[in-house]
């Protein structure tokens, strides 16, 4: 993929157009997810095996206790770890082998966060991604993640 396409998977939720032929199960859209997750999201930054991006913390993400909830950071690892192993122009960011998440401090309701995805290796059939989440006020690491995924193999034929 190229930068510019990456840049719009990102900020359109996933690439998500509005279809209305598009599958649903149960009245949700196939690909609902990524949309929910990254919907305000901003690229700022976009260059090969580095993308920053940024979002204020919004109600639908937060947890119990009214911060960034755990799982809407793994998901964001995910995506954004995924956005940037497709700045080397593979045609597949593979699938998950092992994620890791390390949390160190909470992200508030309208809290502008910065989301630094980098490649640390994109081999053959390995990808190895870092993703930090700063609060974009103060610099503090809100959270930090390492993504390891398969890529497939590309025929030579």
């Amino acid at each position: 993929m190229d930068l510019e396409t990456v840049r719009k998977y990102l900020e359109r939720g996933g690439g998500i157009e509005e279809d209305n032929n598009a599958p649903t199960i149960h009245g949700i859209p196939s690909r609902f997810f990524e949309s929910f997750i990254m919907q305000g999201l901003s690229v700022d930054l976009i260059e090969q095996g580095r993308v920053i991006c940024s979002m204020k913390v919004p109600p639908r993400l937060l947890n119990a206790g009214n911060f960034l909830h755990g799982g809407a950071t793994a998901s964001l690892v995910d995506l954004v770890g995924s956005a940037v192993i497709y700045t080397y122009g593979v045609s597949s960011s593979g699938v998950s082998v092992e994620i890791n998440i390390s949390y160190l401090d909470a992200a508030y309701v309208d809290e502008e966060i910065e989301i630094e995805a980098r490649a640390l290796r994109v081999g053959k059939t390995v990808a190895v991604v870092t993703v930090e989440f700063r609060k974009k006020s103060t610099g503090k690491i809100v959270a930090q993640g390492r993504h390891t995924k398969y890529l497939p193999v590309q025929s030579n034929m």
